[in-house]
Parts: C-alpha cells; structure tokens; sequence
C-alpha cells in the first residue's frame, strides 16, 4: 500500500492524473486487513479471519515481523490509521500498548525481531517510524520520550552497539536523523518531524551551498516552543524546501511539554492516502467452509456504513449481484463472490470457496 502510495506520488507530479487516482486508491489497501475485532492486521484464509490468533506470533503470514509491528505500518495514511482505530485518544492508547507490551513473541525464531520495547522491533525497518506516530494524534510529547529511550537504551560505541542488522546503513541513519531531530516518518512526502536534538547546535551543510542549523535552547526532554529564522513555528515538522532554504532553527527545551506546540490539527504532520475512501473487503464469518449438508454464511465488513453485495452465480455481472441482508444458508459446493461498496467506490471483490 505504502508503495503504492509512492507511485501515485510520482505520477501527480508527472500530471498523469489517470494513473495517480488508480494507485492512490490502490494505497488504501492495508485497510482490507485490519480485523475490527481486534484492531491488528490480521491474515485472511478463505475470507475468513485466521483463528486461532496471536499477534506476537512470528510465521509466513508476516515478513519477518508479527501482528504488533506491521499494524501499525502505514506511514502515508495516519489520519487513516486514526480513524480506523476510533479516534486520537484511541489511537494513543493503542500505540502506548505496542511499547508496554511484554517483549515475548511466539512462533518461529525469527533472527531479525531485535532491539525489543515492548512489541516494537527496533531492529528491524518495519517499526522504525513507529515512536513518531503520536505526532499525528497531536502528542509530539509522547514521541519524544519514546524516542529518546530508543536512543538511549538501544544504541552504544561498543561491536554490538546495533540492536539490529545495519541494512544498508537504516540503524545508523535512524540514529543520526533523530539524534539532530529531524525524521521522515513518510518518505516520498516533504515532511521532517520535529524531535529533540541530542545536539546544543547542528549545522547541515546543503547541496545548495546553503547552511541549515539546528540549535537547542534551555534544557529538558519536551519542547516547548520553535522558531524557524525568528518566526514562530507551532506546527511539528518542517517541510523539505524550509530545510534546503537554509536558517535557524531553534528549539527551546522544557522539563514539561509545550500546552499548544504541535497539538492544533493544523499543526500536526499531513497523512493522508488521498482519493475517496476505499471500502474494506468485507469478511466471511462461518464455522467452516467444509460441510456435510449446509453452512450458515454472513458477511461483515470494517465500515458499518457499507453496503454489501454478493452472488453464488459465477456467470453474474457485478450490477446484478445481490444486496446482502441476512446470512446465507450455503446447501451444496460454491464459489461465494461478494464486495463492499460505498458511495460509488467499490471495495476489491473476493471470493470464497
């Protein structure tokens, strides 16, 4: 989806708007994974939910990581992501759950689940923008202190000093790029979040013979305020270009957080897959797709505002295929076809046998 998201990116400024729209919806997809039950990107089989589940477990439904690390891995769609799990506050208590978790998985050994907090695997890509994420419910304080313990505890000028395998140098760029406080959570768009720097002064020598220096001013571990060449700056990050314009960005650090900085919606970093919204594939539930003389089959989907559609005929066209209302009593060998439609946006059809 997060690929996805990239090409539509890279097609809207090539003015191929056709192509964009398609991907930008195809970005939306991580949506049709996350099982409102339990609120994890949960694998499918059949259409049905895999059962039993544990989101610490570690096998081939996940690349090598678990449930906790790769629901919360959509990086070009918080707002989304937000949403989906209920609100901000939501959000919040979900993400405080991944780090307090305990640090125990199941399953198969996996060599790269390392650097543990909780269920979030600092030694592997798949959770590095994940203590970032509080800045998009408006809480850059919460990031802070998750990210200053990352620097911390899983980082050292000894041999073993990574907690995780240095994949093209990804373990040391996290450290520098939240060492000087700025971090892209969502490659592909402008934005740098704001963290606090390890560093009195940073200066970065640009590509444009220009300077851009960081300085940090009082102590502490929150922000309380920023200032970008004497202004003001309440949002929490910077977008690419106020970087490559080179200045002064100073920082003011307090042992309590800042009440207003990077709270207002409008300052909180923009997160968005773009398009309309994508309805969820809807699910089947069913005691089993193998029967003896029926099966009682119902259809759900993550958005309750979705109306739902379905055939056992395989020669039907999707505009006559029927409206779901009650669970269907399935007596002899099909192929159930069914989607979710919203507005005029219509989910992936599935199928189950």
């Amino acid at each position: 989806a997060y690929d996805d998201w990239c090409i539509a990116r890279m097609a809207d400024e090539m003015g191929r708007e056709e192509t964009a729209g398609e991907f930008f919806r195809r970005s939306q997809g991580w949506r049709h994974l996350l099982d409102p039950e339990t609120g994890f990107m949960r694998p499918r089989r059949n259409q049905r939910w895999l059962d039993p589940f544990d989101p610490r477990r570690v096998d081939n439904n996940y690349t090598e990581a678990n449930a906790w690390q790769y629901s919360f891995f959509v990086p070009h769609d918080g707002e989304g992501l937000i949403e989906a799990h209920g609100g901000e506050r939501e959000f919040i208590e979900r993400l405080d759950a991944l780090f307090e978790a305990e640090s125990e998985t199941t399953g198969r050994d996996q060599a790269d689940i390392t650097g543990l907090i909780g269920q979030y695997a600092h030694g592997n890509e798949p959770s590095h923008h994940m203590a970032w994420l509080y800045h998009h419910a408006g809480r850059p304080d919460l990031s802070a202190r998750w990210v200053k313990r990352i620097l911390k505890e899983l980082y050292s000028p000894e041999p073993d000093g990574l907690s995780g395998n240095e994949d093209c140098g990804q373990m040391s760029s996290w450290y520098v790029l939240a060492a000087i406080g700025l971090y892209p959570v969502t490659p592909c768009s402008d934005q740098y979040l704001l963290g606090v720097p390890l560093f009195d002064k940073t200066t970065l020598h640009l590509e444009n013979g220009r300077r851009f220096t960081i300085e940090t001013r009082g102590a502490g571990q929150y922000i309380e305020s920023v200032s970008l060449n004497g202004e003001a700056l309440t949002r929490s990050f910077l977008r690419h270009s106020e970087i490559m314009g080179g200045g002064l960005l100073a920082i003011s650090l307090s042992d309590r957080p800042g009440e207003q900085w990077g709270r207002a919606r409008e300052d909180r970093p923009l997160s968005r897959a773009g398009g309309a919204r994508l309805p969820a594939a809807p699910f089947l539930r069913c005691e089993s797709d193998i029967f003896r003389d029926s099966v009682r089959a119902e259809l759900d989907s993550f958005d309750d505002d979705a109306e739902i559609f379905y055939t056992i005929d395989p020669q039907a066209a999707l505009e006559d295929w029927q409206p779901y209302e009650e669970p269907i009593e399935i007596g002899e060998s099909s192929l159930l076809r069914f989607a979710a439609k919203l507005g005029d946006s219509w989910s992936p059809v599935v199928e189950s046998y």
